[in-house]
């Protein structure tokens, strides 16, 4: 109800006023409750995307430098040591099997001597030519596989030599987690006070000499911080 209709209403120039009401009542709307940007976004309260490039974010375990940092550190040496283990199990396969491949090696060697021999003392009997045939063959597919194998270990070993790269990046962010805290423990000692923030006495918000007593309101601060922000 407005102050004219309240007047209107006193000096009786009004009469129905349960009309009154019902115009009232129609001519309120329900304001929209306030969306939360920040739960649709996912951003902290108080952040949304026009202006969480404007602040920095807060200080959680998601986002904390260190933190982060020796998370990369403990799960790359993780998964590193997960594939030295892998490639240790193929190298010693791969050795294992040059070993009975060497073996195979010899006994068709042997073989092929033997028929050899019986080829040469009696060139009628056609079966000693043919194993000869078949033994010298399988001793070519042989070497092959063992050329093969030879060739993977070669590559294990590369592979292996590569990943030590991964051990020196390691070691290089953990240099840098260092000159991080190191700067962050000198810059606590720094500003450290003899008294505590608890016992100390409320900061004045004007001393002599100020120009204006005005306090900075809201609006100002993030304008500032804006302009930092850009």
């Amino acid at each position: 109800m407005t102050q004219e209709e309240l007047d209107a209403m006193m000096n009786g120039e009004i009469d129905d006023i349960d009309g009154l009401e019902e115009e009232t009542s129609e001519e309120i709307t329900e304001e929209p409750a306030p969306s939360n940007d920040s739960a649709d976004t996912g951003l902290p309260p108080g952040y949304s995307d026009d202006t969480s490039h404007h602040w920095p974010l807060p200080a959680t375990d998601e986002n904390k430098m260190v933190h982060q940092l020796d998370d990369v550190t403990k799960e790359s040496e993780e998964k590193a040591t997960e594939i030295f283990d892998i490639i240790e199990v193929i190298s010693n396969d791969l050795m294992e099997k040059e070993e009975n491949i060497s073996n195979a090696i010899e006994v068709l060697t042997s073989n092929i001597e033997l028929f050899t021999t019986l080829s040469t003392k009696f060139p009628d009997v056609e079966a000693f030519q043919t194993q000869l045939q078949k033994n010298e063959a399988a001793l070519n597919d042989t070497n092959e596989t063992l050329e093969m194998l030879q060739n993977s270990g070669d590559s294990i070993m590369s592979v292996m030599d590569i990943m030590q790269y991964q051990d020196i990046h390691r070691q290089k962010i953990e240099r840098v987690i260092n000159v991080m805290r190191a700067l962050s423990k000198y810059m606590n000692t720094l500003f450290e006070g003899r008294i505590e923030d608890e016992k100390r006495v409320s900061s004045a918000q004007h001393i002599a000499g100020d120009t204006h007593n005005d306090l900075a309101s809201t609006d100002d601060i993030e304008a500032l911080l804006a302009q930092f922000g850009n």
